[in-house]
């Protein structure tokens, strides 16, 4: 799905990722994990074409994506999702969802906005009110209906939980727990919280200073008696 092959990025003068070489599982909750500062949404900008790449790859379904600019890449059926500013807080919902997917026939995106509207039923109660008044929670939902407006097949999370409240945030990660089972759907997920992400998730990738130092099962990590404690805070 998407391979990463000794790649070296960062922005402009300064280098953050170091020979990352990563495999993402199609159809699964990767998480990437790892300390304040590891590098770890500068790789997902990576893939979305936002830093400077100085050397390597980032191969996705046989299209080698360095190079490319982001609109080339959500074209290609990427999704990148920030942690903020990823709605526009003047409009309403359901004007967010109709420039999310302006470039669809009338029809078409009629048909898709009924489809997430399905998909996050609180959409609904709230079509007329501002984005910008909604709860974190609520914006997060809308910022992800907004994405699946163009039905990719890879969804990239930078923190969608942060600042959220505990039983909000978990709303938030089941949301995308049923994504991935229903639409089977590939999820590359950067969250400070890693222990809840593990739980949730399938594949792990533990980053530390710009490096790549595991990547395996989420639960093997976990459970790591070195790692986990060391480096994500979890005690064994």
């Amino acid at each position: 799905m998407i391979k990463l092959e000794k790649l070296n990025a960062g922005y402009r003068r300064l280098h953050v990722l170091f020979d990352i070489s990563a495999s993402f599982e199609k159809s699964k909750i990767n998480v990437i994990v790892g300390p304040n500062g590891s590098g770890k949404s500068t790789l997902l900008k990576s893939i979305f074409g936002l830093t400077t790449i100085y050397s390597g790859s980032i191969i996705y379904n046989g299209v080698e994506l360095v190079g490319k600019p982001p609109h080339e890449i959500a074209r290609l059926g990427i999704a990148y999702l920030p942690q903020t500013n990823n709605i526009f807080e003047n409009l309403t919902v359901e004007e967010n969802l109709r420039m999310a997917g302006y470039i669809l026939p009338k029809e078409e995106l009629e048909v898709r906005i009924e489809e997430v509207a399905d998909l996050f039923p609180i959409i609904k109660s709230y079509w007329r009110r501002k984005a910008g008044l909604m709860s974190g929670g609520e914006r997060q939902m809308v910022a992800m209906a907004m994405a699946l407006l163009r039905r990719p097949s890879v969804m990239l999370f930078d923190e969608p939980t942060g600042g959220l409240a505990p039983k909000i945030a978990n709303e938030v990660l089941s949301k995308i727990i049923e994504l991935r089972d229903t639409l089977n759907i590939t999820m590359i997920l950067v969250e400070q919280n890693a222990k809840k992400a593990l739980e949730i998730g399938d594949k792990a990738y533990l980053l530390v200073g710009g490096r790549l130092i595991f990547e395996g099962g989420c639960e093997e990590l976990l459970n790591h008696p070195k790692l986990a404690s060391l480096y994500l805070g979890v005690s064994h």
